[in-house]
């Protein structure tokens, strides 16, 4: 059997002339496997589920057909200026903004010019979207969930849902991701606005069970499309994927001795939490002077744009992140991926790597495992079919003592890098409790006062997980540190900060914005544990209550006479009603948090970085 052309002329529909001419201006000269198959399917207006590696023109491949079908119909009808034709959906605003580019160089396009389109994403006001919609209008939306629900759901001027009538495809990219992000919710209730007789394409890079549940929802037997450039392998093939093992003292030494090595060009290193890449983003500035160290996480807001574009158009550069930008995110020339941690679940190491070997480029990435973590590697290998290789990197006591000197110093010059040390730490053991692979990776198997070391601290912070052992392998500053004097070199915290000291010394009481409600300290994976037993006692509950019910309706549809009986619960179900009730009062008190409160009734907590892109 012949292979399928790769050429854009060769399609069984053909595009028109002025998209011909912008893909040829970009550089695309044939077709990847994933827009070959997907294209011809949303021009013949079916809905389509494509599923295909990270990197692979996923972008290029709803684009097109989105600019042929607008195309289409202005042939027959004329499009207004605030009549909505297509609505893109990402994950995140970084993704939205690529994806926004990539559609802004078609439109640029003489021909292609009467199209507008609209960013809708978090970090700027809802009321700049409503005027700009009011006076410019849109034809094609590009879009996070968050900000495009509050945009349909609001009443009055721009009237988003009269816009979206004739709307002729909705694209969900990265569709996995909108879920994994608590996004399921807020994409069924933006279906509901949605006219049904559109075309829908879902992408994403795998396909889960919930991938699957929101294609039954909101597509009308699509088309299944799965494109991998190899059966054994998930990850672009000309990616290298290589792995180190390094005792957790030495882990900063070896990071830096591979940077130096390597002379990164242009790499990503990832890190478990915003606080981790807070600290490091300081570190890391100081300790591999001149090179530019840059730092973005997900609870930043107007900077993120900028910083990323800053990464874009650099030489050479480290960009320090969470997973905010593990998915979807194109940036040109990155060598290398380097993993500080392993994700906190296995999907997410294929998505990391993937920022490097895009579009047919070569590419390198590096995870970083302690001696405690090697059935990791394995894990990958059945997990994630993901192949690795293994390397040593230099590192010693006498290049870890120098290391450490230049931590400890940036922290006796500013307790603002100390406290940032001390949160970093306690986020990336908290993020340990959490892994997906708790049977592997867990919290118990880490020598803490070495992990501790790594991060250069002064001292040891007080949480439960700490044991007494873990102060001899701590390795602090060579002169004992007396922290409450460290110095804020921002003057409006440390006046506050000494406001706070003296009060303490006066009350015994430390002041801060937040009342802290004194509570015994439990271990995070306790603490877990406790909540999902909590989870299923709830559950087997509600189970049993569906089976009365159940029971009552089918007696009652024999015309039994069904004798309605006072219910009775036991001393445990009352005591449990008791507690709930006294925190739902302290919630609404403010005598605890809602994460408090969610704990204590065993619910899932947001979590993460991910609530921030929710608008």
């Amino acid at each position: 059997m012949s292979k399928p052309s790769s050429k854009w002329t060769d399609l069984s529909k053909p595009l028109s002339r002025p998209v011909l001419e912008i893909i040829d201006k970009i550089g695309f000269r044939e077709m990847t496997p994933v827009q070959a198959a997907t294209i011809p399917l949303l021009l013949s207006y079916k809905d389509v589920a494509a599923e295909a590696v990270t990197g692979s023109g996923k972008t290029l491949a709803f684009v097109v057909p989105l600019l042929e079908l607008l195309l289409k119909r202005q042939q027959d009808t004329t499009w207004k200026k605030s009549e909505i034709g297509a609505i893109i959906i990402s994950p995140t605003r970084e993704l939205a903004v690529q994806i926004s580019k990539v559609l802004g160089d078609f439109l640029e396009h003489d021909v292609l010019k009467q199209f507008k389109q609209k960013l809708l994403i978090g970090g700027s006001s809802v009321e700049e979207d409503v005027d700009s919609l009011r006076k410019d209008g849109a034809n094609v939306l590009v879009a996070t969930p968050g900000r495009l629900k509050d945009l349909l759901e609001r009443r009055g001027d721009p009237n988003l849902p009269a816009k979206v009538r004739n709307l002729e495809l909705l694209v969900l990219d990265e569709a996995d991701r909108l879920l994994d992000l608590g996004f399921e919710v807020t994409i069924n209730t933006i279906l509901g606005y949605l006219p049904r007789q559109r075309r829908t394409g879902l992408f994403s890079a795998t396909q889960t069970k919930e991938v699957k549940d929101l294609m039954r929802a909101g597509l009308r037997n699509p088309v299944l499309v799965s494109v991998k450039e190899k059966a054994t392998v998930s990850t672009p093939k000309l990616l290298q994927n290589y792995y180190v093992i390094v005792d957790p003292e030495f882990k900063l030494t070896a990071l830096i001795s591979f940077i130096k090595k390597q002379e990164l060009q242009k790499a990503m290193i990832f890190f478990p939490t915003c606080a981790c890449v807070e600290y490091w983003g300081i570190a890391l500035a100081e300790l591999l002077q001149p090179m530019k160290v840059l730092a973005l996480h997900g609870k930043m807001k107007a900077q993120r744009n900028r910083i990323l574009t800053e990464f874009r158009e650099s030489d050479c550069a480290l960009l320090l992140c969470t997973d905010v930008l593990a998915r979807g995110v194109d940036i040109p020339e990155v060598d290398w991926v380097v993993q500080w941690d392993p994700p906190s679940n296995a999907a997410s190491f294929v998505h990391r790597v993937g920022r490097t070997a895009r579009q047919g480029q070569e590419g390198k990435a590096l995870i970083m495992l302690l001696p405690s973590e090697d059935a990791y590697v394995e894990f990958l290998t059945r997990n994630q079919k993901v192949s690795l290789k293994k390397v040593s990197l230099d590192s010693n006591a006498k290049k870890l003592r120098k290391v450490l000197k230049v931590l400890h110093r940036l922290q006796l010059d500013d307790r603002g890098v100390f406290d940032k040390a001390s949160r970093a730490f306690v986020s990336h053991v908290q993020a340990y409790s959490k892994h997906e692979c708790n049977l592997i990776l867990r919290v118990k198997d880490l020598d803490l006062g070495k992990v501790a070391t790594s991060y250069g601290l002064l001292q040891l912070p007080r949480m439960p997980e700490m044991r007494e052992q873990f102060k001899q392998s701590f390795q602090g500053p060579e002169e004992q540190v007396d922290v409450f004097k460290l110095v804020y070199r921002d003057k409006q915290k440390q006046q506050s900060y000494e406001k706070k000291v003296q009060t303490f010394k006066e009350t015994g009481e430390w002041k801060s914005k937040k009342k802290i409600q004194k509570k015994n300290s439990v271990p995070w994976e306790l603490a877990k544990m406790a909540r999902e037993e909590r989870k299923e006692t709830r559950k087997k509950r509600r189970d049993e209550k569906q089976k009365r019910k159940a029971a009552a309706l089918a007696a009652d549809d024999e015309g039994q006479s069904v004798k309605k009986k006072k219910a009775k619960f036991s001393q445990e179900e009352l005591n449990e009603l008791a507690n709930d009730i006294r925190a739902l009062k302290k919630l609404k008190r403010k005598k605890i948090t809602k994460e408090e409160f969610d704990d204590q009734l065993g619910l899932d907590g947001s979590g993460g970085e991910s609530g921030d892109e929710r608008k």
